[in-house]
């Protein structure tokens, strides 16, 4: 068979459940068999129940003690309680009351799952089942994938299609060149990308993975190179004067830019009177000011008769720029109208706002993803302001510029990559950093303290809603599907209500949330409708809340230090004293020490660099860490020696064949030129 058939041919998928891959966007044999899996189970020898850890999944062994009870509400909870000669555990299912029956038989049940902390104590949820006990024994010391899915599409059906895959694979589908392959002692590549999916072991997947990391930033990064060799740099077709009303604007303000801010600003104005149009990156740690800086390049588009747009990541993000935006245009007397425009506008709002942008009577828009859409038409867009969860291709700023005029482009990021990873990442677009704090920031005041410390916790939260202010819980996501995380938040966000009482309201977010139903969740939390927010993840980009003081995350030891510091970015941006607490079910020395770097610092790009020097492959089975980029094997952090070793390559080979032309490249070309044009064609909305 064909790599290249459509997944349709593999035995077994029909057309209900082609339509579902293609939901993965997995749509040819060649797909899955790329379609690699985020995370593998590792079935381990049971544990005596007396050593099931909080915040670990492990395996026990024993049997039923007492009855089994199945409780009814809305969600259905089968509870039994597990015994052995060490002691007892709770164990919970939920929605699965079928399983009272199963398990009444009595003998030795071997139960593997996650084990948590709640109110009665330690309790193991929603594991699996291995009865009779010796099912479990073919399983053991075996690594099993666990893939990304969508709603019908089970893990088993996604295994045994990958098997099916895999066996088209072989060396001739290969996209590095030998050379290299023969250099790095990379596996082969149907041994490899069999290693990637079914591992006999951690090393053994750990070198498989080396392997296709190495690809991914290699393909990534001579993409971005050959379009800057090809000449992706258009010439600036604006003119931008200096403004007085710029100077004015900064001495009113009541505070003074730091020496940062006026670097980076210096640096953007250069860009946009320069030759050519600006592709700039700024990066700069949370609460740096960055926005600040945004806005003066938006003023220097507008003062000079153009148009600058401003685009967020969600709509409550958005209407909160708008404000802030509307709001110092009018304190600050300045000449011109701000405009929003974001997807849930009425069709009437809409028209309105198109008619404004479009005779030019708008001078700065800022919206969500609406600002590209065909309706939205500029008279005159000089700037885009984006961030990096928005990368433009050609397609996008054609569809900005109106006339046909290419705007220029400043993408803000909050991510603290070291710079000697950023210039190799970000290779279309010059870098500026904002690396100092406002002198007016209070930092924030951190604490690493282990699931002992909960209920003061709470009682610490409750006194700040009592003083006003809003708190964050972070839980992360526990299970492998979105039902399970939703479930597990909910049931949080229900025993955190009860722990501070009625008086206090508690929201929750989660993944499976339509994004309007985000968006209302957020704005109810920004109004402070709601005083403490559960949620996983999805909160880390998305809104400013400067009244939140208080940002407790649960099993803090499952996430990369990098990304709790994105996360802790959500408070500390008010006047008020900030507070976070690190909460870790994890009494290992390696977890205690990579957390106690964020307890006495609060600067991004040291602990950056930090989790870049703690990092190990053990890390590889846990969450995905940095996101950056929508890599899918790749981490930025975790592969950092890898990325340098990959751009160095990328140098070398451009060098030799600047074309990609010569034999031996001819797989690696192809690959390249459909990735410059997802680059390209598309937006990581």
């Amino acid at each position: 068979m064909n790599v290249k058939e459509k997944i349709g041919a593999l035995k077994g998928v029909g057309e209900k459940t082609e339509k579902l891959f293609y939901k993965l966007d997995i749509r040819t044999v060649e797909d899955l068999i790329r379609y690699y899996p985020r995370g593998f189970e590792i079935y381990e020898d049971p544990v005596p129940i007396s050593e099931a850890a909080e915040g670990h999944t492990c395996t026990v062994a024993g049997t039923v003690f007492g009855r089994i009870q199945t409780g009814g509400g809305r969600i259905q909870v089968t509870t039994l309680y597990l015994k052995d000669i060490t002691g007892t555990l709770k164990v919970i299912w939920f929605r699965m009351p079928f399983l009272r029956n199963t398990l009444a038989k009595g003998g030795l049940l071997i139960l593997r799952g996650r084990v948590v902390r709640r109110k009665d104590g330690l309790v193991m949820e929603h594991p699996e089942i291995y009865y009779p006990a010796y099912k479990y024994e073919e399983k053991l010391h075996s690594m099993q994938p666990v893939y990304s899915l969508t709603a019908g599409l089970t893990n088993n059906a996604l295994i045994r299609a990958a098997r099916q895959a895999l066996s088209y694979a072989d060396d001739s589908q290969d996209i590095l060149p030998a050379e290299l392959v023969r250099r790095y002692g990379f596996l082969p590549y149907a041994e490899a990308v069999s290693r990637m999916h079914f591992p006999e072991s951690k090393e053994d997947y750990i070198r498989a993975r080396e392997r296709f990391v190495f690809e991914e930033f290699l393909v990534f990064i001579l993409s971005l190179k050959r379009m800057r060799l090809e000449g992706n740099r258009p010439e600036n077709r604006f003119v931008f004067e200096e403004q007085d009303e710029i100077a004015r604007f900064l001495d009113r303000l009541p505070y003074e830019l730091t020496g940062a801010q006026k670097k980076v600003w210096n640096e953007i104005r250069t860009d946009m009177q320069g030759p050519y149009v600006m592709s700039r990156l700024v990066q700069g740690d949370v609460g740096s000011g960055k926005t600040i800086v945004a806005f003066l390049a938006l003023l220097l588009a507008g003062l000079n008769g153009y148009q600058g747009a401003m685009m967020a990541p969600t709509e409550v993000l958005a209407r909160q720029h708008f404000a802030n935006i509307s709001e110092m245009l009018k304190t600050y007397e300045l000449p011109l109208k701000a405009e929003l425009l974001t997807g849930s506008m009425t069709a009437k709002e809409k028209r309105e706002a198109y008619e404004r942008i479009a005779s030019g009577e708008s001078s700065l828009i800022i919206g969500t993803h609406a600002l590209i859409q065909e309706k939205a038409v500029y008279k005159n867009l000089a700037l885009v302001v984006t961030d990096e969860q928005h990368r433009f291709g050609v397609r996008q700023r054609e569809a900005l510029a109106g006339k046909g005029r290419e705007p220029h482009i400043l993408v803000m990021s909050a991510t603290p990559i070291p710079r000697s990873l950023a210039i190799i990442l970000y290779g279309d677009l010059d870098i500026s950093v904002i690396d100092e704090l406002p002198k007016n920031r209070l930092p924030i005041k951190n604490c690493v303290v282990d699931t002992g410390y909960r209920d003061r916790a709470y009682s610490f939260m409750t006194k700040q809603v009592a003083a006003g202010r809003q708190c964050y819980v972070i839980c992360p996501m526990v299970e492998e599907s979105e039902s399970m995380e939703a479930e597990n938040v909910i049931d949080y966000s229900r025993m955190l209500q009860e722990a501070v009482g009625e008086k206090i309201r508690v929201g929750f977010l989660h993944g499976k949330m339509k994004q309007k139903e985000k968006d209302e969740i957020m704005a109810a939390f920004a109004d402070n409708e709601i005083q403490i927010l559960v949620s996983t993840t999805v909160i880390e980009v998305g809104i400013d809340v400067p009244n939140a003081t208080v940002m407790l995350i649960e099993n803090a030891e499952r996430f990369g230090l990098a990304q709790l510091h994105q996360l802790r970015g959500r408070v500390g941006r008010g006047r008020h004293q900030s507070y976070c607490i690190f909460m870790s079910a994890s009494n290992s020395d390696e977890t205690k020490e990579r957390l106690d770097i964020l307890n006495h610092s609060n600067d991004g790009f040291f602990i950056a660099g930090e989790d870049l020097r703690l990092r190990g492959p053990g890390d590889l089975f846990g969450i995905r860490q940095s996101g950056i980029l929508d890599f899918q094997v790749a981490d930025v952090f975790q592969d950092a020696e890898v990325l340098k070793r990959a751009g160095q390559e990328a140098s070398a080979i451009l060098k030799q064949d600047s074309g990609l032309d010569l034999p031996e490249h001819a797989a690696l070309k192809r690959h390249i030129d459909a990735k410059i044009q997802k680059i390209m064609l598309e937006t990581t909305l």
